[in-house]
């Protein structure tokens, strides 16, 4: 599998390995949304307390391979819950950032971390 496979081959293969064990029983969309928030928090310890300015190189360095584990769990877990739920996640990207554009125009939120006021 590689990065150029399309969401439905990669849904396709999480279907597929939750049926061959029998989950479909425990993935309802709450557990799922439990889960996926599970592994996030997986994901943020794994840089807690790192330093932004060495977070790209943590990430890219010692924690290489946690910080890929983790997040093919918080991918497994998004695209096993939009599967469950009818989220195309493609169109759901894309209607967020089609918002996005409306809510952070580029002249008023460039450089800035917060949403700009007014």
């Amino acid at each position: 599998m590689t990065n150029t496979d399309s969401l439905r081959e990669l849904i396709q293969r999480v279907r597929q390995f939750r049926d061959e064990r029998d989950w479909a029983q425990f993935h309802d969309p709450k557990n799922l949304v439990m889960a996926l928030s599970s592994e996030v928090g997986e994901l943020s310890a794994l840089l807690r307390w790192v330093d932004n300015a060495d977070a790209d190189s943590k990430v890219r360095g010692e924690l290489r391979d946690r910080f890929v584990a983790e997040v093919g769990d918080v991918g497994i877990l998004l695209l096993g819950l939009c599967d469950r739920t009818g989220v195309d996640l493609g169109e759901a990207v894309v209607a967020k950032l089609v918002a996005n554009a409306g809510a952070y125009q580029i002249q008023a939120s460039s450089g800035a971390a917060e949403r700009p006021t007014g």
